[in-house]
């Protein structure tokens, strides 16, 4: 067993109290960072030039999951919000959608689908995590809204991609929770993460196409502390994870074989999603969930935390949009 390297935080970067924050993204022409609080609606943003000092955030009427830079826009910047994908203002937050994700026959009223609750499908969805591959696609997966199905989490996901010409396609049916997805460093292979199955899976993806052999998928991360599960995570230049396990407290790095090599140690257990700026990392986290069960958890709760680990992250790819939005 490879030697596990050791990082401890034991203080926020910025304590900004998230319900569920998630996404952090280096606006690296810019040297920001901006992250979502996707339960509160809002979306964050940092000048790390200045510091926590230059915090804001943009106050929104739907939830943001997910975010990318699009190539040739520099005003703008591309998501996937409650209802679909949306393209946002970066100085003003004004946004339009571009492509819906659900159909006409799932905005009826469907006495509630699995769950039992929400009046149509698309009320009781929600876009979570997402990626661009190299040839500039968009994937993002939807979940249930727990805010609208009150937590009955069921099988009812899709992970979606929008191509450069904004028609849409559904990659993957019947997931729970899509979440941490990436590619290796020659695009050979997908990662892809259904949070409850508590696994990284890895499959055979054609960058040309966009097809992916689901059929042909191979473990490639277990979560190795009982009661987490892997949530977002991103790469390195090296090819190893950052993956954020929720529930523990803790962003593990894994080598290309699988294999714990590095673990940081926060000061709350729901972890959710790490992002590069350079060779720092920055995580954010949520509200916990078991407040009586684990008080040391609540002071720290939903923060944004960063360490600088001497390894830069993988250059992220940029949704190529061929067609005006």
């Amino acid at each position: 067993m490879p030697e596990v390297k050791q990082y401890k935080i034991t203080e926020p970067y910025l304590d900004t109290k998230c319900g569920l924050g998630e996404a952090p993204f280096w606006e690296e022409e810019r040297n920001s960072l901006r992250f979502s609080d996707i339960v509160n609606k809002k979306l964050h943003f940092i000048d790390l030039e200045k510091g926590p000092s230059s915090h804001k955030r943009f106050d929104l009427d739907f939830s943001v999951g997910t975010t990318a830079d699009i190539e040739g826009n520099d005003k703008e910047f591309i998501f996937g919000g409650k209802y679909g994908y949306g393209v946002m203002n970066r100085e003003t937050g004004e946004s339009r959608w571009v492509q819906k994700m659900w159909t006409d026959e799932e905005r009826k009223e469907d006495g509630g689908g699995k769950p039992g609750v929400g009046k149509t499908r698309e009320e009781r969805m929600r876009s979570n995590d997402g990626a661009v591959d190299i040839n500039g696609r968009y994937w993002v997966g939807a979940m249930n809204d727990p805010l609208v199905v009150e937590g009955n989490i069921t099988d009812e996901g899709v992970l979606f991609c929008l191509e450069p010409d904004l028609s849409i396609k559904r990659k993957k049916e019947s997931v729970s929770i899509p979440n941490g997805m990436s590619w290796t460093l020659d695009n050979k292979y997908m990662y892809f993460t259904d949070s409850p199955s508590g696994k990284i899976i890895k499959y055979p993806f054609d960058a040309t196409t966009g097809a992916v052999s689901w059929d042909k998928g191979v473990d490639f991360f277990t979560c190795p502390i009982e009661g987490g599960v892997p949530d977002g995570h991103a790469q390195d230049e090296e090819g190893c994870f950052w993956i954020a396990c929720f529930g523990t407290g803790k962003v593990l790095r894994v080598n290309t074989q699988g294999e714990v090599i590095a673990e940081i140690e926060c000061p709350t257990r729901c972890v959710t999603c790490p992002g590069f700026c350079g060779t720092k990392l920055f995580i954010t986290s949520a509200e916990e969930e078991a407040p009586k069960e684990y008080p040391w958890s609540t002071k720290y709760q939903g923060a944004l935390f960063m360490v600088d680990v001497g390894v830069r992250g993988c250059p992220l790819n940029k949704f190529k949009m061929a067609t005006k939005a």
